[in-house]
């Protein structure tokens, strides 16, 4: 029965409360945080528990009252109303009783990439930062350039940026994989349509004491900073570029002007690479089904297609098809597809949980 289930999670709001004006947590700084994180996570279903609770026993003491000549048709449209409120209640907590992922409330480096289709695909990386800029800014998140490498026909051959904010990965974390773009290139001289493809990496930003690297791991160059068509732009080695040997994972950074900071911003990127190359292979060894969020580039294996000259937005994983593309783009309002991955990942994890 739900109600027996809900009882745990309010026994443990209530023994919080008193744990937390007790002496010994009050003058235990980390004790107080992890205690207060962990009433703040399960406040909402406390909440929601208390709420169908009462409506539990409302329906109960209704029913008692049918029968009676005064009071049983105003228990009769009570009760109508609390047993159409109680599914409600019911989807809603079972919604919130969903095992989180550790990582939601994390921030992100985001990394895009040029694939198949040359400039016009490097024009495409930027065309989709600016929107998930936009995003960022509705959202009221912070962004942060960590690296870029321009492509001599404009945009981008590859960004990495850490976006900072509330629940950034719970919102951008179904982004990784392959973006594939449809339109008339502004160097197209005919008027025809060209496909391109971009990757989209997702990768929660991790502390120190969750990723531990060996320095004799680490082959570290330090280099001339260069702009388009290779022509030095620092005449000082400020850039940095460091190869992870044991995974061959190389992150190279040099848009600041200090080697110091060049090398700092890299090992971040590095930490948040290495951290998601483990969460990978323990879904795989856990036999979960999940392809690399990075694939080879070309138009195969793609999440999403954005098709300008009918102003249409797909996602294919969920079949939805939008079209309000430029709209979208503009305005940053990837909750029109992000809200629905998210409901969908729900809903398979409720029917996984209910097997």
């Amino acid at each position: 029965m739900l109600k027996n289930k809900l009882q745990p999670f309010i026994d443990r709001y209530e023994e919080i409360n008193k744990m937390l004006i007790s002496p010994d947590v009050i003058n235990d700084i980390k004790k107080m945080t992890d205690l207060s994180k962990e009433q703040s996570s399960i406040q909402p279903i406390v909440k929601k528990a208390k709420e169908y609770i009462q409506v539990v026993n409302d329906i109960e003491d209704n029913k008692l009252l049918l029968e009676d000549e005064e009071l049983g048709e105003l228990a009769k449209e009570e009760l109508k109303e609390l047993e159409q409120k109680k599914p409600q209640l019911e989807n809603e907590i079972k919604i919130l009783m969903i095992p989180k992922d550790p990582n939601d409330n994390k921030n992100i480096y985001l990394e895009l990439r040029a694939g198949t289709g040359g400039d016009e695909a490097a024009i495409f990386v930027s065309d989709l930062f600016k929107g998930y800029l936009r995003y960022a800014e509705n959202n009221g998140w912070k962004v942060e350039i960590m690296n870029s490498s321009e492509s001599e026909a404009g945009g981008y051959k590859e960004i990495v940026a850490l976006f900072k904010g509330d629940h950034v990965y719970s919102k951008l974390k179904f982004e990784g994989g392959t973006h594939r773009v449809q339109r008339v290139p502004a160097t197209e001289s005919q008027g025809r349509v060209h496909t391109s493809a971009i990757t989209v990496a997702v990768m929660p930003e991790v502390d120190d004491i969750e990723i531990d690297i060996n320095p004799n791991d680490l082959k570290i160059d330090v280099m001339r900073s260069s702009g388009c068509g290779g022509q030095s732009v620092n005449t000082t080695d400020s850039a940095v570029r460091i190869t992870h040997l044991p995974t061959g994972i190389v992150v190279t950074n040099q848009d600041q002007k200090s080697q110091h900071k060049n090398k700092e911003k890299a090992m971040k990127v590095l930490k948040a690479r290495l951290f998601d190359l483990q969460m990978q292979e323990q879904m795989v060894q856990e036999g979960a089904d999940r392809k690399a969020q990075v694939g080879t580039g070309d138009r195969s294996g793609r999440i999403r297609t954005y098709n300008y000259p009918q102003n249409r937005i797909t996602d294919h994983r969920i079949n939805l098809t939008l079209y309000r593309l430029e709209y979208i783009m503009n305005d940053g309002l990837f909750d029109e597809i992000i809200d629905p991955l998210i409901a969908d990942h729900q809903a398979k994890l409720m029917e996984m949980s209910e097997v």
